[in-house]
């Protein structure tokens, strides 16, 4: 396994950041909660995970629809002011790039100490409150799965909002991610290692439109639904 992201995690959404137009909604809100894409050498689109690459950027909000309109109706030519080829794959790609910067978030949590594995650890971190999140590989079987769930009624009587329950890494990325084999279960430990990792989760949910972390991010705010001056694209 190639080291993870050398990059510090998100930073919790508190404070809006600049802001930016999504090309498809053409609603403003922070760059923090929306995709930035680019354009490569050939003129391919390519998502900047990171916005740190060089050039001209489109921003989009981050989901499945929104991106696949703006490759309908050809709007990255439109941002871009020139031909903008988008890959038949391009959706897949963004769900893959996504993935994989989760997988290098819980890696870097893992190192930083705030994930814990096997049944039993897992179980009284979720009960005692201490869980950011609880984490089941994609094949978990049901009888594991329902026994957690006992434990999750018991810590979310230690705290103040649900824990979240997430399935969508297999095994493989498990124990690529944590550095293990056979990593069933696991729980993301609430505190400052886990804020990026839980970030980039509820991203590529949001992407996928998956369960409540579809709904838009806490923190956005759509101040108009046209721009009142120039568009900032990069």
């Amino acid at each position: 396994m190639s080291e993870p992201d050398p990059d510090p995690p998100l930073p919790p959404d508190e404070k809006p950041g600049p802001e930016r137009t999504c090309i498809v909604t053409r609603q403003a809100g922070p760059a923090s909660d929306l995709m930035r894409f680019v354009l490569g050498p050939d003129g391919a689109v390519v998502v900047d995970l990171r916005a740190k690459l060089p050039g001209r950027g489109a921003w989009i909000s981050p989901t499945t629809p929104a991106l696949r309109e703006a490759i309908r109706k050809r709007l990255f030519s439109r941002a871009f002011k020139r031909e903008a080829r988008t890959s038949p794959t391009l959706v897949e790609d963004v769900d893959a790039a996504l993935l994989r910067d989760l997988v290098g978030a819980l890696a870097l949590a893992n190192k930083a100490g705030a994930v814990t594995t096997g049944f039993f650890k897992v179980e009284s971190a979720v009960s005692s409150g201490q869980a950011a999140a609880l984490i089941h590989a994609r094949e978990a079987a049901e009888d594991g799965r329902r026994k957690l769930a006992g434990a999750l009624r018991k810590g979310e009587a230690h705290t103040t909002s649900p824990i979240p329950v997430f399935d969508d890494l297999g095994g493989d990325d498990l124990d690529m991610a944590l550095g293990r084999v056979h990593v069933i279960h696991a729980a993301l430990l609430a505190g400052a290692g886990s804020e990026g990792c839980l970030a980039r989760w509820r991203r590529l949910r949001l992407f996928r439109g998956v369960g409540d972390e579809a709904a838009p991010p806490r923190g956005v705010v759509h101040r108009s639904s046209r721009p009142t001056g120039p568009d900032r694209q990069d």
